[in-house]
């Protein structure tokens, strides 16, 4: 699996994955709203830790130079 997010991608990423999942478990959104916030968080979390987007792989895209 190679890489293909850049630095500033994943930071992005990141930010926004502790902000959906803030949002989802904090009780601001509620229902089936906070677990759709909570997933899509936590894939963006993973996704920035690792580096690795399979949708950007999919569509041969990359960040990363």
């Amino acid at each position: 699996m190679k890489l293909n997010e850049s630095y500033l991608d994943r930071i992005i990423r990141a930010i926004i994955g502790v902000v959906l999942v803030y949002l989802g478990i904090g009780g601001a959104l509620t229902g089936a709203v906070a677990i759709i916030s909570i997933v899509v968080g936590l894939v963006l979390l993973a996704t920035g830790a690792i580096g690795f987007c399979p949708i950007y792989w999919a569509l041969k895209l990359k960040t990363l130079k």
